[in-house]
């Protein structure tokens, strides 16, 4: 089958942007087929701040495995990071942050730093103007703590018997999302040991003085919580606890169930580490397998790079293969590339090897429902998630196209699998969230050690969109279930027109993902959310074409589809406004067709030589307001599926 980027425009056709995407869809269809692994798979990096970096020596420090050559790699990345001010961002381009800022600064300075360097200089002055290290989140002081430089008893209190609440009471352990979950039961057994291993320094230039904020007030939530927070550390101190023997004790072994076969916890930082130090702390040795298994394992998740200055190290908070196996499959067969082409076979063969066949935390709140779907990462069979699990389900529907009967039968067992657990998966309100259902339980979020990143797992309409169109793909736009996704959706979307994104940047995400699922789902192009949707969409394209959509508008209205243009936030809203638009010359068309005939343009004239673009800003969200990634392969898989989109409906095939 001749892909679509080769076919010859026909006579008379104009050249300007149809001539352009194709061009542009086929050098980034031979890019993205040239990186991928023999094994099959895609990964494109996953960039997020130096906290990933300052924790990692940190980690090595309190284990006692610090070497001076990864501390020198690490330090150099951290300090090209640093910007003219003397603070780091959680994101490219984005404003100062506190707590990272602070943790940089302690890795410099465990590196050897001296405090009077003009880096490390401006960076105290700056830290010393945002109200010092009293004012960082609870997280950055468990760090500090670990190592003399915080008082534990100016943290909250986490007490391991949280472990034994049943998940029927509130502030159970499955009520957290299943990061946050894994996250909180280590950090519950370190909070009990309440180590303490001095570094050779001190940070008293990074104090203010400053006391306690006031507590809310005693009739809030939050109050409650924190006049409660006192009642625990005074339970702290007695000698006695009846339960805490055995909480521990379950709480270890909780940990080690849930180590993955790469030797991580749930595929993220957060938990691999606070993980290894818990069951380091209960005794484990370095030379334990499951402490060794750990270590080794975050071997895997280090990026090095040669640069001018000398090597450097970073390590990534994840790593995305199942997802970015997937939308590449998407985007190649969106272009034109047959399912029977030996790189989407071998893409397909990888990703039915990567179902997930066992039960995991999901099935606390759906006990009756068989396991399938798919991870994100290589080693998570304990948390599969309802976004991946979409789109594998789309691209082995792409992959199953032509093929043969016994292979066509492996991939439509594989898909049936997965679309049972995915439609499952919906939560009581008719959405879908990434990876537990009903995980709604906003008390959590009061408690006093809860400062940073989502910590429950709600419905999100990027995430109910992706499943509502992988479950209209395969017919199922009928279905109880999907029909109750799409109310969903049309009862979620903004009062602009947009929808929010949850794990992506932000408005413009959530939009070009409702509107293509609304569509493929039975939904009129006519219907007034649809028209809504498209008219936000071209009201907030930029003068050069692009869409961008700046970080900063999950905690700040006014940045809501505003930002400097993308790659991956342009192909975003090309899917919407393609998928949008009414068949032949009708009036609405227009502007939508002009809108995306500017987009087309955008991403013709940014594209590179190479095929692929240039994006440094962020567009992918961990935590909204809190921590964000920059996915490397989104600014060339998005980009060729709405050119293969774009091609699909405006190219007319020569004869």
């Amino acid at each position: 089958m001749t892909a679509i980027a080769d076919r010859p425009v026909a006579a008379g056709t104009e050249p300007g942007p149809l001539e352009a995407a194709r061009r542009a869809a086929e050098r980034a269809r031979d890019h993205l087929l040239a990186l991928q692994d023999p094994a099959g798979w895609w990964k494109g990096e996953l960039a997020t701040n130096v906290t990933m970096d300052a924790e990692d020596l940190l980690l090595r420090e309190f284990l006692g495995i610090r070497s001076a050559r990864e501390t020198e790699a690490a330090a150099r990345w951290i300090r090209s990071q640093q910007r003219q001010d003397g603070t780091w961002a959680t994101f490219h381009g984005g404003p100062a942050e506190l707590s990272t800022t602070v943790e940089a600064y302690i890795a410099l300075k465990l590196a050897g730093d001296a405090p009077d360097a003009p880096h490390m200089k401006l960076a105290v002055e700056w830290i010393q103007a945002q109200g010092g290290v009293e004012r960082t989140r609870v997280f950055t002081r468990i760090w500090l703590a670990l190592f003399g430089l915080w008082d534990w008893e100016r943290l909250p209190v986490m007490p391991p018997e949280l472990i034994f609440l049943p998940p029927q009471v509130p502030l159970n352990i499955y009520d957290w999302g299943c990061w946050a979950r894994q996250t909180v039961v280590p950090l519950t057994v370190v909070s009990h040991f309440r180590p303490s291993r001095p570094l050779p320094f001190g940070i008293d230039e990074l104090r203010t003085g400053a006391g306690e904020p006031p507590l809310s007030p005693a009739a809030t939530t939050a109050g409650f919580f924190q006049r409660a927070d006192r009642l625990l550390h005074r339970y702290e101190l007695l000698r006695r606890k009846p339960m805490r023997k055995a909480a521990l004790k379950r709480a270890a072994e909780w940990i080690v169930a849930r180590q993955e076969a790469d030797g991580g916890w749930g595929g993220i930082q957060p938990p691999w580490v606070y993980s290894i130090m818990a069951l380091h702390l209960m005794g484990f040795s370095l030379d334990h397998p499951v402490i060794r298994a750990g270590l080794e394992g975050l071997e895997g998740f280090l990026v090095r790079e040669q640069t001018p200055d000398g090597p450097v190290r970073r390590l990534e908070a994840c790593q995305s293969p199942v997802w970015d196996t997937a939308l590449a499959v998407v985007a190649l067969t969106d272009a034109g590339v047959a399912g029977g082409d030996p790189a989407i076979v071998k893409a397909a063969d990888w990703l039915l090897d990567e179902e997930i066949t066992v039960r995991g935390d999901w099935a606390v709140r759906r006990p009756g429902l068989a396991p399938g779907g798919w991870a994100f990462e290589f080693a998570n069979d304990g948390y599969p998630d309802t976004d991946d699990t979409a789109e594998v389900i789309i691209a082995l529907h792409r992959a199953a196209q032509g093929a043969d009967e016994g292979r066509a039968a492996a991939l439509d067992g594989a898909i049936e699998r997965g679309m049972r657990w995915m439609a499952g998966m919906q939560s009581r309100d008719g959405g879908w969230g990434a990876f537990d259902a009903d995980n709604t339980r906003e008390l959590v979020n009061k408690l006093p050690f809860c400062d940073f990143g989502a910590v429950i797992d709600p419905p999100s309409a990027d995430v109910t969109a992706h499943i509502v169109e992988a479950l209209a793909i395969r017919g199922r736009a009928r279905d109880p279930r999907v029909r109750r996704g799409v109310r969903w959706l049309l009862e979620h979307q903004e009062a602009d027109g947009s929808w929010f994104g949850r794990w992506g940047a932000n408005h413009v995400y959530g939009t070009g993902a409702a509107v293509p699922a609304l569509i493929e789902a039975g939904v009129a192009r006519d219907h007034p959310a649809v028209r809504r949707a498209a008219a936000w969409l071209i009201g907030h394209q930029n003068p050069d074409g692009g869409w961008g959509e700046d970080l900063r508008s999950y905690v700040e209205r006014a940045w809501i589809g505003r930002g400097e243009s993308t790659a991956s936030q342009t192909a975003w809203a090309l899917l919407a406004l393609l998928a949008a638009q009414e068949p032949g010359e009708h009036p609405r068309s227009a502007a939508a067709r002009a809108a995306a005939d500017r987009g087309i343009e955008y991403l013709a004239r940014t594209q590179r030589e190479d095929g692929t673009w240039d994006e440094d800003l962020f567009t992918g969200t961990g935590f909204p307001g809190d921590f964000y990634i920059n996915y490397h392969l989104y600014r060339l898989v998005f980009p060729l599926t709405a050119l293969g989109r774009y091609l699909a409906e405006r190219l007319v095939e020569s004869p």
